[in-house]
């Protein structure tokens, strides 16, 4: 499910290192004839390591690396010298991106922060060497430990991105034309429906040189939640939103309906999306009049008790500014409020 170089799902296998195995050497030396034990110590096994980088968006890197294997330790040595570490292996990885156990579907871990480094599986530890078994009653022991052995993993590599708001709606609506508009993304636009085949995100320019993430993802048709169209595929991308944006077309026959449709998927996939702070927008407004307007914002009123709505035509360039006025402030209503609710 790739298009493009965006790839937001991928199963790899990982191996650590097996660590080295401790040495059994006696010492010798020139006029000593019972050196005893001086065998050294393995070196550990390489660490799999997964790291977070702010600097990466797709997992598009890690397409083709079907097996990932860590450097094994090295053997103790004579003159109780250490065996050299196995190479540590780092996976970059974009942050938003969950570890998943491919056999058990467990989730191990998310990486969220820029430089955030989590083992996968650990090296094996280095054996010990004769030199740490000697004792009065046996002075020259002959043996020494081996290494641990390899720990391996398959593992999936889920990518949620990271986006401040998500674009929900019907597939046609508008919504990469809204992102086009809104940001410098180029999304791929056409009349027809299922345009959008991946996550397209855009940055937002705002006043004052800030400026917040908004995620466009495939549109979500009724039964989505079960895996109906692109379905629940792509409706993780938007689980890490703080808000969601509704766009439905101003030509739309029933847009209450609409609307509920959407909401009852995403609470069918996952009732938490319901937490999330909603704006309806009703695109494709410059195919109303403003008598039809007034009349619909009547029924609207009506329809959406208390939940904000605005309209918008982001081809004639109509209230695109207000709308990013709206998201500004619902992004940031929590910096804004006063510290306890006495509101000192």
């Amino acid at each position: 499910m790739t298009e493009g170089n965006f790839v937001d799902y991928v199963k790899i296998y990982v191996s650590s290192g097996k660590g080295g195995k401790g040495s059994s050497h006696l010492h010798r030396e020139k006029f000593i004839e019972k050196g005893g034990p001086d065998g050294g110590d393995g070196g550990r096994g390489g660490h799999v390591i997964i790291k977070g980088n702010k600097g990466l968006w797709t997992l598009f890197h890690l397409k083709f690396a079907r097996h990932i294997k860590a450097g094994h330790g090295g053997d103790g040595g004579s003159s109780r010298s250490t065996g050299h570490d196995g190479e540590d292996k780092i996976i970059e990885v974009p942050l938003g991106t969950v570890v998943r156990d491919k056999e058990t579907e467990e989730i191990l871990f998310e990486i969220t922060e820029h430089g955030e480094e989590r083992i996968l599986v650990k090296g094996g530890k280095g054996g010990l060497g004769n030199w740490h078994f000697r004792s009065s009653t046996n002075q020259t022991p002959r043996y020494a430990q081996p290494g641990m052995p390899v720990e391996e993993l398959d593992v999936i590599l889920e990518l949620k991105v990271l986006a401040d708001v998500g674009l929900v709606g019907f597939p046609n609506a508008g919504k990469s034309t809204l992102l086009s508009v809104l940001t410098s993304a180029k999304p791929k636009i056409a009349d027809y429906p299922f345009t959008t085949l991946k996550p397209n995100l855009g940055i937002v320019a705002y006043r004052d040189f800030q400026s917040f993430v908004i995620a466009d993802i495939p549109g979500i048709i009724e039964g989505a939640a079960e895996g109906k169209g692109l379905g629940h595929y792509f409706l993780r991308h938007i689980e890490r939103n703080s808000t969601l944006l509704f766009l439905v077309p101003a030509d739309a026959d029933d847009i209450k309906k609409e609307y509920d449709i959407l909401l009852d998927e995403l609470r069918r996939y996952n009732p938490e999306m319901l937490d999330k702070d909603r704006l309806i927008v009703i695109s494709k407004s410059d195919m109303l009049d403003d008598e039809l307007k007034a009349e619909m914002k009547q029924e609207l009123d009506k329809s959406f008790k208390g939940i904000p709505y605005m309209f918008i035509s982001s081809v004639a360039n109509q209230g695109l500014t207000e709308l990013k006025d709206k998201l500004w402030q619902m992004l940031n209503i929590d910096t804004e409020q006063p510290e306890n609710s006495h509101g000192l």
